[in-house]
């Protein structure tokens, strides 16, 4: 039951969005540098087209921003939000921050439970539109009567999401389809919000500080083209057409039908597919479903995506899954991942690594992920060892103990401290681990996503596979210590000639030090001081036992006097040395 405060009226007595917008005006005007006519339309990442597409500009901007300051300010949020009012607050921002609001709703790490359940309504549960919405939607979509396609279409939408509603029909055939719709709007208002984080993140290095700041300007622009993907739902419909031959002779697993000549880019219409959401497991349950079989071949078919197929479902949440006749069917597709055949070959060997604990195969797969950089060469000695501290935080319990999403999120952080720079689909299949990792946890407790991912590898690699890769990596190897002696030659000359002139300079790098060749002639000055003190220490005492004159109180004065150098160059060697190791440290 709702509280009291989720029942009452939003608190007022707040300033007027538009009484807002001039305060906006004048800072988001301060921040760039220039006033907001100046600048009465942008280009996103580039981009003037995208600018007008979706209407993008200050102005637009600045209402956005102050849109969403009046509905935070409506929430009180500094007194405190209770799950509902928190679910509802994002509701009203918008379907950017419904997204943002799902992906919450599945780390359970950063909210406490209650918050997690209530966001978990947002999959689903968002307002529906009402009727003439849909039908006014559909009309701008065709260049027909609507009427001539659908034979008729529910009232009451199957589900209702921030960026789409689902309704069942009926086509004039007489098959029984999905339709899912697009909200009007909804890419502006997506589009303005990307454009808004976009420019916080561009100054943002302004106040935090560029060494410190990750590069958040990729992460929006990778933000930007899944947008752009997830909001075209022809991509949608060519993606369930791939998929669906992907998985043609797979028994267990499958996705709708779509109708790509009724597809168009707010409206896919595909094959209807009555289940069980995969999240109701008692249902499942009663129906006479093995929940552990479940687990398991949802799983194995996952790593057939990635592994395989390298086109793979990247936003696997309970919302997106059914079970129906037996199959397991992802009824969303609307945010797919692909991999290359190189990084799926790196990822293999970064399964057999974490299963065989093996710190150096890692390190290898990790380096093979990384693509070109301008910044400086990785530091292998340093990162080998900081993946040996991961491996003994995290590989010390059995496999089926194994944290995915606590070992993910170390490894990819670790690459970030190390200067390897990711691709984009490979931190997309991250995010898709973790997020299966918390679906599965109710169907296999004590069993371990590697342990299935490393069973699916090795059902599926026979001997001419095991063959095959290994020439593979035979041919990598021998290529590149080709290219590395060919090059060795073709310098060899060079090289030749330059030390015939006495032109030949040797850089001498090692770990710690700033200036070897100074640091190693200290080291021999020091040597040398030591030899000349133990001189001096012998020859004082052989003079001593000999008595030379001239003698004093019965010491010989010239022995006395080399004890004495000795003795204050000895002190003199101790201090430099301790002196020495306090500034190093």
């Amino acid at each position: 039951m709702a509280t009291e405060r989720d029942q009452r009226e939003a608190p007022g007595g707040g300033q007027a969005p538009d009484e807002v917008s001039e305060t906006f005006r004048d800072w988001y005007a301060s921040m760039l540098g220039r006033t907001a006519e100046e600048d009465p339309t942008i280009g996103l990442f580039g981009g003037r087209d995208d600018s007008a597409r979706y209407g993008l500009g200050s102005r637009s901007r600045v209402r956005r921003i102050a849109e969403i300051v009046s509905i935070v300010r409506r929430y009180d949020i500094l007194h405190g939000l209770t799950p509902v009012s928190f679910r509802q607050m994002l509701e009203e921002l918008g379907p950017t921050f419904v997204k943002a609001g799902q992906i919450l709703s599945m780390r359970s790490e950063i909210l406490p439970e209650p918050f997690c359940r209530e966001l978990s309504r947002l999959r689903t549960h968002v307002e529906p539109m009402d009727r003439e919405v849909v039908l006014a939607t559909l009309r701008a979509e065709y260049d027909r009567p609507i009427e001539d396609i659908f034979d008729a279409i529910d009232d009451v939408p199957l589900g209702s999401a921030s960026v789409a509603q689902v309704h069942k029909a009926r086509l004039v055939t007489g098959e029984t389809v999905a339709v899912k719709l697009q909200r009007p709007g909804v890419q502006e208002v997506m589009a303005q919000d990307i454009d808004i984080i976009r420019s916080l993140v561009k100054h943002a290095d302004r106040v935090v500080g560029s060494e410190q700041f990750l590069d958040l300007e990729s992460v929006v622009e990778e933000l930007w083209q899944s947008f752009r993907e997830e909001t075209d739902f022809l991509v949608e419909a060519r993606s369930l057409d791939e998929f669906r031959r992907n998985n043609a002779d797979c028994a267990f697993v499958g996705c709708p039908k779509p109708y790509l000549g009724l597809c168009t880019q707010h409206v896919v219409v595909m094959e209807f597919v009555e289940g069980i959401p995969i999240s109701e497991t008692g249902r499942l349950s009663a129906a006479g479903y093995d929940l552990e079989e479940i687990g398991t071949k949802l799983c194995d078919n996952y790593a057939k995506q990635i592994l395989d197929d390298g086109f793979f479902h990247a936003d696997p949440h309970p919302g997106n899954l059914i079970v129906s006749g037996g199959k397991i069917v992802f009824i969303d597709l609307g945010i797919m991942g692909r991999l290359s055949a190189h990084d799926r070959s790196a990822l293999r060997d970064v399964v057999y690594a974490v299963g065989e604990r093996d710190t150096a195969r890692l390190m290898n797969g990790l380096l093979r992920f990384s693509v070109p950089s301008t910044g400086g060469g990785v530091d292998h000695a340093h990162l080998l060892e900081d993946l040996d501290l991961i491996m003994e935080n995290y590989g010390t319990a059995d496999l089926a103990e194994l944290d995915i999403s606590s070992f993910v999120n170390a490894i990819i952080s670790l690459a970030r401290r190390s200067g390897i720079e990711l691709p984009g689909s490979v931190t997309m299949l991250a995010r898709s681990l973790v997020t299966l990792e918390g679906l599965l946890d109710e169907f296999l407790p004590g069993v371990s996503m590697i342990e299935i991912v490393s069973g699916h590898l090795r059902a599926h690699l026979d001997v001419v596979d095991l063959t095959a890769d290994e020439l593979k990596s035979l041919a990598r190897e021998g290529r590149s210590a080709l290219h590395g002696a060919l090059r060795a030659v073709s310098a060899a000359p060079l090289a030749m000639n330059m030390l015939t002139r006495g032109q030949l300079r040797m850089n001498l790098d090692i770990p710690g030090s700033s200036d070897p060749i100074a640091d190693f002639s200290h080291a021999f000055d020091r040597l040398t001081m030591g030899i000349v003190i133990a001189g001096l220490f012998i020859g004082s005492s052989v003079i001593y036992y000999a008595r030379v004159q001239p003698v004093i109180f019965g010491i010989p004065v010239i022995g006395f006097l080399g004890f004495l150098i000795a003795l204050i160059l000895g002190l003199w060697v101790v201090i430099s040395i301790m002196r020495d190791g306090r500034r190093r440290r």
